[in-house]
């Protein structure tokens, strides 16, 4: 006889005893609108990733072919005669390694100086209550709106007249300032709205009351900033700090304009030599994007940890 006020022993007893016991309900059936439903869900994905993929797997494709194969066969995704000449005649033809040094520069530069002001001027104004903060709070988001090439020649005329640089005198005539230098591509977006804007939002998710007891301690304003909530925002300034990198190395018009030497060009300047008016080297042009492209992405790899941890922090305010 089976114990029924048992609980877990009825189990046992009943296999024990040889009793057939009930089999435990499974999940109702999905009826054919749900099956279709799914089915359009994966054909979908997979449609989105082909699309997405393609145009990269063609890419490393097309710099593994020779010449003649590139316009013979563009289409193959699988070289016949797969050749690494296209990643050496990069190197041979135009001096990439110094395009990647400047860029490297250039993108570590505009990472740092956002990743340190914007976390300020976001700190400021997330933390600090003061007079005409959110007019302040208002500019930053009204200038988001403008577009980037209207300020580039006023921006141009301010490098060039910076009182003694490159030349310059004490009006900041006579000379090119700050013009190709590395200066000229930094300084102007060191600290961008959207900088200040993302860090703002993120210190708001961080509690008020860690500035409130460092103050009741005795420190300053910028020692809570540096020793207290800068540690904490990791995961938003890794964010920050990736999508102002990627911005930077794939600039294209305003070095362009403000970097007039060879020594001092970028990237994706340089891959703009392999096309001209008569022909397009495709297979060095396809090298060097894919060369282009491995900064970002190992960046991406190291910082990914610290991403998954902003959405989720951000997610849990």
């Amino acid at each position: 006889m089976t114990n029924t006020l048992s609980g877990p022993r009825t189990v046992a007893t009943s296999i024990a005893a040889g009793t057939t016991l009930a089999p435990i309900p499974t999940s109702r059936r999905k009826t054919p609108r749900q099956r279709l439903a799914t089915i359009g869900w994966y054909v979908g994905v997979i449609l989105i990733s082909v699309i997405t993929v393609a145009p990269l797997v063609w890419t490393i494709s097309t710099s593994l072919k020779p010449a003649t194969e590139i316009l013979s066969g563009a289409l193959n995704l699988i070289p016949a005669n797969a050749t690494i000449e296209n990643y050496l005649q990069v190197f041979e033809e135009v001096p990439f390694g110094r395009y990647f040094v400047n860029s490297l520069v250039l993108g570590l530069g505009g990472a740092a100086t956002n990743i340190f002001f914007g976390a300020l001027g976001g700190y400021a104004l997330a933390k600090l209550r003061f007079k005409g903060r959110a007019a302040v709070f208002a500019v930053f988001l009204s200038s988001l709106m403008i577009p980037g090439i209207i300020t580039m020649i006023p921006s141009f005329l301010i490098l060039r007249g910076i009182p003694f640089a490159g030349g310059n005198d004490v009006l900041g005539q006579g000379g090119l300032g700050l013009i190709n230098t590395y200066w000229a591509v930094i300084i102007p977006g060191a600290a961008g709205a959207f900088a200040v804007f993302f860090m703002k939002q993120f210190f708001e998710t961080l509690p008020d009351e860690l500035g409130e007891a460092a103050r009741i301690d005795g420190a300053s304003e910028f020692r809570i900033f540096t020793v207290i909530y800068f540690p904490l925002a990791k995961a938003g300034l890794a964010v920050l700090g990736i999508i102002s990198f990627q911005a930077g190395w794939n600039n294209f018009l305003w070095p362009l304009i403000v970097l007039n030497s060879q020594d001092m060009m970028t990237v994706q300047v340089g891959l703009a030599s392999f096309v001209n008016n008569y022909e397009t080297a495709y297979g060095p042009l396809m090298a060097g994007t894919v060369i282009a492209s491995l900064p970002v992405l190992l960046v991406f790899l190291f910082a990914q940890r610290w991403i998954i941890e902003g959405v989720a922090h951000v997610g849990t305010k």
